[in-house]
């Protein structure tokens, strides 16, 4: 009888570790997700517009950096950089007319 009840307790803290594993990983609130698809589809399209929103702004921020960088070089009259961006202006004219 001693190894019966070792292993019943065994399986009683082994069956205390799952539920504690099952609620700490939110599985109740995944099921009720399922349970209502238009909630799921609004939270990921909801994350969706806000990741796009993130990027777009994320880029204007970084191409107004390196926009605002290229002009002080460009104010620096550096030989190099100065064909870089003559040659930039050059092939933007030629696609506007």
């Amino acid at each position: 009888m001693v190894g019966n009840e070792k292993t019943a307790v065994f399986l009683a803290e082994k069956v205390q570790q799952l539920i504690t594993a099952i609620e700490k990983a939110s599985i109740a609130e995944w099921i009720e997700l399922y349970r209502r698809p238009w909630r799921l589809l609004y939270l990921n399209f909801a994350a969706g517009v806000a990741r796009g929103l993130g990027i777009a702004v994320g880029f204007a921020i970084l191409g107004a950096i390196v926009i605002y960088i290229i002009r002080e070089l460009a104010l620096l009259n550096l030989p190099v950089i100065g064909k870089l961006i003559a040659e930039i202006v050059r092939m933007v004219q030629q696609e506007v007319y």
